[in-house]
């Protein structure tokens, strides 16, 4: 039998789908994505159920939904439960070589045999910008490098890219190339809500230009941080060549989760069970082995990333995953409909929902520090930016949507034999308390400077 194939997996910390030229956004943020993905497949309605990054990549690096991980918030207590097995588990098990870049320490990167660091925030002080793509690089390229060497053996290379992740600071020209204007207008006022938001101001003025009063300057940064890593990410691919391997590597191009701009008040960060935080990329190369110039629009989500990229390089298990293998799109076949999905996260604010291709139902567990709503309905169909609430217009929608959703529970709780982790993580934030208002949640958290982000985001 001949080598194993190998596996270059790109995981884009807070990409937004919608927010690339690979899914119609009318700036040129992913050229050099757009014209790789042309040889492979692209999926165009996939989504992150349960967010932000340590559930996100639970799931992706499991095949398993958020019972099946038992993870559902950002600061996860403990390691990940012997209950599941993860994709470099699988792979070290079969004779891979393993290496993570950017992940160090989540329990979701359980598994690797290395695991290998760069400055995904770090500021140089000479541009006042971070070129964490390029740090990147500098570690990922000679790795690249040490695992083709060995040719008997194949590789599973894992890199957490951190560039649409804030603070959003592209090294030139990509802080200007889609932006042309004045940003610290005195006539602009567009930011002031942003700097009126005490739990998050004193981190937007970390890293803001001083004086910016723009809030497209700072939607620029975010797409021009997307287009600068999109210029790096070439040069991997272009390395994956040079090195003679394009022909035995199965790349995949996805996100643990979105981003929120200026959308629902969450400000340049990732919380809220808005679409904007639940739509992601995935597309899939391997010459010979994926078809070519093919887009499903099929709704897949990222529990189906590990049993797809098992199956597609010739792998068996014996796991029961929770995600579906879509290769069977890839031969004609019929694929398992999923268009209803349990949601969560505990971000910021704890919650989850219920997601149809008509409805979005929003229930909060806690009061938020956005001082929303208990209950949040929004019709996709006829308001898919998710701007008019009308929860209170339609409480037989709510109702029904609740019933679906609490029978899913029901049933998963039954099929895991345990309970829902979203009502366990009760100490999600830190704090020690179950939040009981909105101003408590207000006045309790704050983020404070990009030291206290980082921070926050390692743990």
């Amino acid at each position: 039998m001949g080598k194993k194939p190998n596996v270059l997996l790109f995981g884009i910390d807070s990409l937004w789908s919608e927010h690339m030229s690979l899914h119609g956004y009318e700036r040129q943020t992913t050229p050099n994505i757009d014209k790789y993905a042309k040889g492979g497949v692209v999926f165009e309605n996939h989504i992150s159920p349960s967010i932000p990054t340590t559930p996100g990549y639970a799931c992706m690096l499991t095949g398993m939904d958020c019972f099946g991980t038992d993870v559902v918030a950002l600061r996860h207590k403990g390691p990940l439960g012997n209950h599941v097995t993860t994709l470099a588990e699988v792979l070290g098990d079969e004779g891979y070589n393993t290496t993570c870049i950017g992940f160090t320490g989540n329990p979701s990167a359980r598994g690797f045999q290395n695991y290998l660091d760069y400055e995904g925030w770090g500021i140089d002080e000479q541009t006042g910008r971070s070129p964490k793509a390029e740090s990147l690089n500098k570690v990922a390229i000679p790795e690249l490098e040490r695992l083709a060497k060995e040719e008997n053996k194949p590789f599973f290379l894992f890199m957490r890219h951190m560039d649409p992740h804030s603070p959003y600071l592209p090294p030139g020209p990509f802080e200007r190339v889609f932006y042309g204007k004045d940003e610290c207008d005195p006539n602009n006022k567009s930011l002031e809500e942003v700097y009126n938001f005490k739990p998050f101001a004193d981190y937007f003025k970390s890293w803001f230009p001083d004086g910016c009063t723009d809030s497209e300057y700072i939607d620029a940064q975010y797409d021009g941080a997307i287009a600068y890593m999109d210029a790096c990410i070439q040069n991997i691919l272009t390395k994956v060549e040079a090195l003679g391997i394009e022909e035995e590597t199965l790349v995949v191009i996805t996100s643990d989760h979105g981003e929120t701009l200026n959308e629902h008040e969450c400000y340049y960060d990732h919380h809220g069970l808005y679409d904007c935080n639940l739509k992601i990329p995935l597309v899939f190369r391997f010459p010979g082995k994926v078809p070519e110039g093919k887009r499903y629009d099929n709704c897949t989500d990222i529990k189906d990333v590990m049993p797809t990229i098992l199956d597609i390089i010739g792998i068996d298990t014996d796991i029961e995953f929770n995600g579906r293998n879509l290769t069977s799109l890839f031969k004609n076949e019929k694929v398992e409909e999923q268009s209803e999905y349990y949601l969560t996260e505990a971000t910021w604010m704890r919650k989850h929902g219920w997601r149809t291709p008509e409805w979005k139902l929003i229930v909060a567990l806690e009061p938020d520090l956005h001082f929303k709503p208990p209950v949040e309905l929004y019709n996709l169909i006829n308001d898919p930016k998710e701007l008019n609430n009308i929860a209170d217009e339609e409480p037989e929608v709510v109702e029904i949507l609740k019933n679906r959703m609490y029978k899913h529970i029901e049933r998963r709780e039954h099929e895991t034999d345990r309970i829902n982790p979203v009502y366990t993580n009760t100490d999600w934030h830190g704090k020690g308390v179950e939040m009981k208002t909105s101003q408590q949640a207000y006045d309790s958290l704050y983020i404070g400077s990009r030291n206290t982000a980082k921070k926050l985001q390692s743990k």
